[in-house]
């Protein structure tokens, strides 16, 4: 991300002997430090003005004003010069300066989070302030009616800039000791979670606190009072925020994997008939214990009823929620089928008219191709049979950190599925550089094009293109569209659709390049999505029982419903 540009920000008061060694153990890091002098006494005055570091900038107030008064105070000034986000730490030397490269690259993945330290304590922490914590912790949970926060104390974490100081120029924040709970808090209400890496923190036997037992503990009381009250006028959102369909890439597995391993057993042993009759009292759990994917697969097939009645057209019948949930039971059994040779060509599966014909033209051509998939069918399949029938190497690329476990159950049972994956968590130059090594050596590359990455997803600038799908505006990514313009090889599209009870293979041309020219690149790259999603919506419709995305297609996490604006 070349918007990516961090700083840190530490707050001292009477801490002037401890700074230089802080300073020296964030040397090896190269970032610009805001010191925030919060009216120290002259000798740690005297200690700061000796400080010698490339991108120091020491600022300092006249009288001491607070922890959270100085961390607020470096905040600003940090992005008053442009920095995008700002490491917070102590200046007693007291957290693991050492985690600062794991916290920012936390920050980097997740840009629009706030990445906490989640501190692991040694033998040295006052008891005192141990259980304090927990009373805290506590709190915290009810205010934000979550668990997502697993601390909110610690004073080692990294601030995305804009929306902190959004926050903080809308209201005032704790000044004191309480800052640092209050702003994570009132943070998470604004839809910015938090993210928590564990680190290790230490009180030195010869630290100073300036923690103040009778008043700190009163503001804390105080902030925990206000937050109680704010919550409950909250309840309703914070609620809905709870209720509402998470990003499909943070979004974990669905624990009942005891199922599905139960299921792929019974194949392996059994075979195929008793496998499917087992698929539908498994499928049962999951269709009534899932309630967001429920939701979403009776929103999907409304959305086709609609859009069929109004065009006049027929749909394949009968469709329903719980034969949508069994249809995407039947496609895994289909994915570890293909793999392991059990399809049968000619009897399960086919080349719609013109497809194979298509294909071959383009394998005869030469050069590899990037094939532009889709989360509708079973894509997986055509990468399996091109390795088995022809040699004809398919890369995939996948975000796989939302399905460990899924995969490691998929490499057990038919261990070639895992061939040929290449794992991203987002599309950068590195991913371009490899896909273009694997092009130039003769193999195929799919990606899908239907799913926006989890990053980037809150504020900002979002890296999606809206389009219409269905009649109505959805957010597609861009990643995909950019690097096929970037790779500058054919770009096709595929899908294996179950129709007629037989799995078919549609294929055809998308580009060949993907132009995005400099001068109009972005009216290029509305043209490009534009155009995957009237194809993607032509298909859905012949197979609507096919469509795999069990979450609000339509609407990005922290998007009210119905706004069209494009970004």
């Amino acid at each position: 991300m070349s918007d990516f540009r961090p700083c840190v920000v530490i707050p001292c008061y009477n801490h002037g002997a401890a700074m230089a060694a802080v300073m020296a153990r964030l040397a090896p890091y190269d970032l610009a430090v805001f010191v925030v002098d919060d009216g120290s006494d002259s000798a740690t005055q005297q200690a700061l003005a000796e400080l010698r570091a490339p991108q120091l900038t020491l600022i300092r107030l006249s009288q001491n004003a607070g922890k959270g008064a100085a961390v607020i105070r470096g905040l600003q000034a940090a992005a008053d010069a442009g920095f995008s986000h700002a490491v917070q730490l102590d200046a007693d030397g007291q957290h693991q300066i050492e985690d600062v490269p794991r916290l920012l690259a936390e920050a980097r993945r997740h840009p629009q989070a706030l990445i906490s330290g989640w501190p692991r304590y040694d033998n040295s922490i006052p008891k005192s302030r141990l259980y304090g914590r927990y009373l805290t912790h506590f709190w915290v949970w009810i205010e934000t009616l979550s668990l997502s926060i697993k601390d909110s104390m610690c004073g080692f974490r990294v601030y995305p800039l804009a929306e902190t100081c959004a926050l903080i120029a809308s209201r005032p924040i704790g000044q004191r000791m309480d800052f640092d709970t209050e702003v994570m808090v009132r943070l998470y209400w604004r839809g910015t979670p938090s993210r928590f890496i564990p680190t290790r923190v230490t009180y030195p036997p010869d630290g100073i606190s300036h923690f103040d037992a009778l008043h700190d503990n009163l503001r804390i009381s105080w902030m925990h009072t206000r937050l109680f009250f704010g919550m409950l006028a909250r309840i309703p959102s914070l609620l809905a925020q709870r209720r509402q369909q998470r990003h499909w890439a943070g979004t974990a597995e669905r624990k009942g994997l005891w199922g599905m391993r139960l299921m792929l057993w019974v194949y392996q042993r059994l075979g195929k008939g008793p496998f499917t009759l087992l698929l539908w009292p498994v499928v049962g759990f999951y269709w009534l214990s899932g309630h967001q994917a429920r939701a979403a697969s009776k929103q999907w097939l409304a959305l086709v009823g609609d859009v069929a009645r109004q065009r006049q057209l027929t749909l394949p019948a009968p469709l329903g929620s719980y034969r949508h949930f069994l249809r995407f039971g039947q496609a895994m059994l289909g994915k570890v089928a293909s793999w392991r040779g059990d399809l049968r060509w000619g009897r399960d599966i086919d080349f719609a008219p013109g497809a194979e014909e298509m294909l071959r033209a383009s394998a005869g051509s030469g050069g590899g191709k990037l094939i532009l998939a889709s989360h509708l069918g079973e894509i997986e399949a055509c990468r399996a049979l091109a390795q088995r029938l022809s040699g004809l190497t398919i890369n995939a690329l996948v975000f796989t950190d939302n399905a460990a476990r899924f995969q490691h159950m998929m490499q057990r049972i038919a261990p070639q599925a895992s061939s040929h994956l290449i794992p991203v968590s987002n599309i950068g130059p590195e991913t371009a550089i490899l896909l273009r090594q694997k092009l130039d050596a003769g193999e195929w590359v799919a990606i899908v094009g239907d799913r926006t990455a989890i990053n980037r997803q809150r504020g900002g600038v979002r890296r999606v293109i809206w389009s219409v799908f269905m009649g109505r505006q959805a957010p597609f990514p861009q990643g995909p569209f950019v690097l096929a313009a970037a790779l500058r090889c054919p770009v096709l599209l595929m899908f294996a659709l179950r129709e007629q009870g037989m799995l078919r293979i549609h294929c055809e041309p998308f580009a060949d390049p993907l132009d995005l020219p400099r001068q109009n690149r972005q009216q290029a790259l509305q043209q490009a999505v534009d155009l995957y999603a009237r194809r993607l919506e032509h298909y859905a419709l012949r197979a609507p029982l096919d469509w795999f995305n069990f979450f609000d297609f339509w609407q990005l996490p922290d998007r009210p419903r119905g706004d069209e604006k494009q970004e």
